[in-house]
């Protein structure tokens, strides 16, 4: 699967940002990270890119607030290099072309699809 670096995912952002067609994939708020609504076709998406750096590297948890956010923040930001965006897959809605971050959330006992829309005014292009 091919890398998306920062210039790219920037311009994925704006162009999600542009469609203004109503959609299913925007009938649920999907500002924040959260499971994947069980309204939405898995099917109806098609991943674009990663944002994984390397599959055989084991990325960070730590998650970049600096303005005292939260994972489940609408205005967390979207920093590539940081936990949970350093595990995400960038996905398009093929209905209506709007670009969401993926990725599978792996606890003890369980895995859950975990989604959240690419917005270009939070995006961070943030050193670790």
């Amino acid at each position: 699967m091919q890398k998306i670096d920062f210039p790219a995912l920037s311009q994925l952002a704006a162009a999600s940002a542009k469609v203004t067609a109503k959609c299913s994939c925007s009938t649920v708020a999907l500002a924040a990270w959260q499971k994947l609504p069980t309204s939405l076709e898995l099917d109806r998406f098609e991943e674009v890119g990663t944002l994984v750096d390397d599959p055989y590297d084991e990325p960070t948890f730590v998650e970049y607030h600096p303005q005292g956010t939260r994972y489940d923040s609408d205005n967390a930001p979207i920093a590539p290099r940081y936990y949970p965006c350093n595990r995400s897959q960038v996905a398009r809605c093929l209905n209506c072309g709007r670009h969401f971050l993926r990725y599978n959330e792996a606890g003890g006992y369980f895995t859950e699809l975990r989604i959240r829309a690419l917005r270009p005014e939070l995006l961070v292009d943030a050193a670790l």
